[in-house]
């Protein structure tokens, strides 16, 4: 009521007209019309009041009338326009009262239509960005395969050649096997398909079933995987999709890690979080590249000057990003940095509940 300005514009009017009528009668009776015509002439002098009163009335109530549907008229020209894309709707001209209102709802329903298309645009072209990017990493390793296989074909290859070409086929396929299962994740997660467990969960247990299938790439490679747990540190989480994640930051260090380097996970907890701290002696992350290390099919300006089409279970953006995702879900937060003395340093904090 206090915010319909018309509604209350037509009680005061009527309110005035009954004040009127009342104040007309008063006075008719004080002048001594009543006494001397009696009552016909008193409810003639009232009848003449009302319509007088009435009359009067009209002039305001037809202005206030043709304004309201000037209002209308211009609300659904707004709309019209707004639809058409030639502007936007805007409230700022408007007043209390029911049309303000209305007009103000409408705003905010096309504002989230908005929203939502800007929304559908931006994944729009997310999605065609991943694809061309997806293309771009498979057509890489799947020429090279073709190639192989052709080579293979040959009459007439040594054997010691034939043995290289089929070891290097055997790479290729795993990459690209990697790939498409990375992907494959990563689909199901934005999904939201992907059952996470909920459980008390060993972070070094964790740290140990990340490592155990990288051992002997890092011994092949010449760098050292060290494990130190301080006491026994658990969380609640997902232990195989942690074990995951953790994995393909292993594996990213070692991508970056030079022969006769070294990486450390530390895996302990303090009041806040139980946190598995991930740390290599490589170049570290360039500056530049530290706030976009996670984005998917990242591979920064190192991994692009030597050469955008190798690909690698671990340069391609994906792993990372992978990383981050499962850690996500499970509520955990994982941060890149560069440590002072060299290298980088990836963390996994799973916070607790209760502190």
């Amino acid at each position: 009521m206090p915010r319909n300005r018309e509604l209350g514009r037509m009680v005061a009017a009527y309110m005035f007209t009954t004040c009127a009528l009342a104040f007309a009668a008063y006075i008719t009776a004080a002048s001594g019309v009543f006494a001397t015509t009696g009552p016909r002439g008193l409810a003639a002098a009232c009848a003449g009041w009302t319509l007088v009163v009435a009359g009067a009335l009209a002039v305001p109530v037809a202005a206030t009338t043709c304004a309201r549907y000037r209002a209308l008229a211009r609300l659904a020209e707004g709309i019209d326009a707004a639809l058409h894309g030639t502007r936007r709707l805007s409230v700022e001209r408007m007043r209390e009262g029911e049309l303000a209102i209305l007009a103000n709802e409408i705003e905010k329903l096309f504002s989230r239509l908005m929203r939502a298309n800007e929304d559908l645009d931006r994944e729009k072209r997310a999605l065609a960005d991943a694809l061309a990017d997806i293309s771009h990493q498979l057509r890489t390793p799947l020429t090279t395969l073709a190639l192989t296989v052709e080579l293979l074909r040959r009459e007439g290859s040594e054997a010691r050649r034939r043995e290289e070409l089929l070891r290097r086929a055997d790479v290729l396929l795993s990459q690209v096997s990697w790939l498409v299962e990375a992907l494959l994740k990563l689909a199901r997660i934005d999904a939201g398909i992907v059952r996470l467990e909920r459980t008390t969960v060993a972070a070094a247990e964790v740290a140990r079933r990340a490592a155990a299938p990288l051992e002997i790439a890092y011994e092949l490679k010449g760098v050292d995987l060290a494990l130190d747990v301080q006491g026994e540190p658990t969380f609640e989480g997902d232990a195989a999709w942690t074990s995951e994640a953790l994995e393909n930051i292993l594996k990213n260090c070692l991508e970056h890690t030079p022969t006769g380097g070294s990486v450390r996970v530390a895996v302990g907890e303090d009041a806040l979080a139980c946190r598995i701290r991930v740390e290599d002696t490589g170049p570290g992350i360039d500056p530049e590249d530290l706030p976009h290390v996670f984005e998917r099919f990242f591979r920064g300006r190192a991994a692009e000057a030597h050469g955008a089409d190798k690909v690698d279970p671990a340069g391609v953006g994906i792993g990372l990003a992978l990383a981050r995702e499962l850690v996500g879900a499970e509520g955990g937060v994982l941060t890149a940095a560069n440590r002072t003395e060299g290298g980088a340093r990836f963390e996994l904090a799973f916070f607790k509940t209760a502190v």
